[in-house]
């Protein structure tokens, strides 16, 4: 397989070459027909082998089984993997839905027991072709009942990105391309913003006929799902744009995505607090799944916004008061303790919240005679779990009524606690203006969707109280080093969720500066200020 082998299928028909030399179509291969692949047991030997693959196996299975898959033989093809049941079909809808007319498979070196290839087809459909390259990989693996060396079949053996269910499909596009563009009219792509990948294939199937484009003709992977949207592969022939206006900030999303760069997995939104618009968003990795408005994660001490506020509309503490911050506090036989053991003697709920004290908070928890309060205060002015309309799919925050323990630990954003950078950025947003706005990517009056309300804002004076304390977090507390680069009037909160069996805590952080607020999470980044609070004050850095 290292000696330059050539898949190729010519003029219509699969056919190998190896080493310059044609081999013709195969009907069958070696007598391998129906050998029998996830149940290969009708075949089995006399002797079944065990233990690991050898390297000949591996370069004679594979070679095999891409024979057979050129060959156009897919049944062929499919007995050679230890699924035949769902190897087939796929194999199959290779050529006759994806419509490849023709192909040269390049296999590489072998790597244990993978055998990568790249692919080089030609996809053609109704008198319009063109090339399409890519690559992939294939694993050999020993059959459980045969003992012969058999490709492991999944999805991604035809191409990487097909999953589970998911189909290659040629034909006119299911929905018209779109133009996105920012809030400024700049325009926005998946190959200069990637993380906006996921979201403009959202974009694009819910608003491209509404944004007056004309479909074309493409090669897309075709989900299972029928509310995901697919995925272009190839444009054959490209339709008319339909332009789709955006709330996202072209130089906000550029910051956005260089920042989570720096870390292996890391998240962040910007939302603007005035309008709910949401300014940017970026993962890494920039995979189809959104974790920055689609993740489930316990926030930290992020959560203690949300706490605050219902404390202080409570009448059980304020800003300036007094409050005890213990190195311990233990709530129906659950112990909490602050970082490193530290302790205030003598400081106000200020103090406790910009160093970030959990048991300050916790010794309040039986003074709010309800274990569910932080619940309602979530969902009632804070917006959490309203089924927001953002006009992508978005995860919309988690706080379950809970009691005893499990409620303390609610406080500190932890136990059953759900968010993610979206979440946490509306929050702040919330908090900086005392009145829940529904975030949004595009406007409702596209569509005419129904936006979330809470059932009633922030009174004055705690809205202000908030930002305040937020405002001495980002200046003198957890928060001053990562927001010392930051300008205007801003404010900040760090956090540290702690995940069972992760040795070192994610790193969460929000703030705000002016009128613009976002939220980012770090995966094992320890402290908020340290990982998370960089990407933050990066993206307030360059939004509008």
């Amino acid at each position: 397989m290292r000696s330059g082998a050539k898949v190729a299928m010519v003029g219509g028909v699969f056919a190998v070459v190896v080493g310059g030399v044609g081999y013709g179509a195969y009907n069958m291969l070696d007598g391998l027909s129906g050998g029998g692949g996830g149940t290969d047991s009708k075949s089995a030997p006399a002797e079944v082998k065990t233990g690991p693959v050898t390297k000949a196996e591996i370069d004679e299975a594979s070679k095999k089984f891409l024979k057979a898959w050129a060959s156009g033989d897919p049944d062929t093809a499919s007995q050679l993997t230890n699924n035949a049941a769902e190897a087939g079909p796929a194999l199959t809808g290779y050529r006759e839905s994806a419509h490849v007319t023709e192909a040269v498979i390049t296999p590489g070196p072998t790597v244990g027991s993978k055998v990568p290839y790249t692919v080089k087809a030609t996809v053609s459909f109704e008198g319009r072709s063109k090339p399409w390259s890519y690559s992939s990989e294939l694993t050999v693996v020993r059959g459980l009942t045969t003992g012969r060396p058999l490709v492991d079949w999944s999805p991604a053996v035809i191409h990487p990105d097909l999953t589970d269910g998911a189909s290659l499909k040629t034909g006119e596009a299911a929905a018209p391309s779109i133009e996105a563009v920012d809030h400024n009219g700049k325009v926005l792509t998946k190959e200069k913003y990637p993380s906006l990948g996921p979201i403009l294939d959202t974009l694009r199937q819910k608003y491209g006929e509404k944004a007056g484009g004309t479909a074309g003709v493409e090669t897309w992977i075709e989900s299972p799902d029928a509310g995901s949207p697919g995925k272009t592969l190839l444009t054959l022939t490209k339709g008319r744009p339909g332009k789709l206006q955006t709330t996202l900030d072209a130089d906000a999303q550029a910051a956005a995505e260089l920042a989570v760069k720096k870390f292996s997995q890391a998240s962040v939104v910007a939302v603007r607090p005035s309008t709910g618009a949401i300014r940017a968003v970026a993962n890494n990795p920039a995979t189809g799944f959104n974790a920055a408005m689609q993740g489930t994660q316990a926030p930290g001490s992020t959560m203690k916004i949300v706490t605050a506020a219902m404390l202080i509309e409570k009448g059980l503490t304020s800003a300036d008061r007094k409050i005890e911050c213990p190195p311990t506090a233990t709530y129906y036989g659950r112990t909490f303790k602050n970082l490193d053991g530290f302790s205030i003697p003598d400081g106000t709920l200020t103090t406790s919240f910009a160093r970030s004290c959990n048991t300050a908070f916790i010794k309040l928890i039986d003074d709010a005679k309800d274990d569910a309060a932080l619940a309602k205060e979530a969902r009632d002015v804070f917006g959490i779990g309203l089924n927001w309309q953002t006009g992508v799919v978005t995860f919309d925050g988690k706080v379950p009524e809970e009691t005893q323990g499990e409620a303390a630990a609610q406080y500190i954003g932890q136990g059953t606690v759900q968010m993610n950078a979206l979440n946490m950025a509306s929050i702040t947003a919330t908090a900086r203006t005392g009145t829940f706005r529904q975030p949004i990517i595009v406007s409702p009056e596209l569509d005419g969707r129904p936006i979330a309300t809470a059932s009633r804002s922030l009174p004055g004076y705690v809205s202000q109280q908030l930002t305040n304390m937020m405002r001495q977090t980002a200046s003198w507390g957890t928060g001053r080093a990562a927001m010392a680069s930051v300008g205007g009037d801003k404010g900040a909160k760090t956090g540290s969720a702690e995940v069972d069996g992760q040795a070192t805590s994610n790193s969460w952080f929000t703030g705000f500066s002016n009128d613009l607020a976002a939220a980012a999470v770090v995966q094992s980044g320890g402290h908020g200020g340290d990982a998370a609070g960089p990407v933050v004050a990066a993206v307030l850095r360059a939004g509008s």
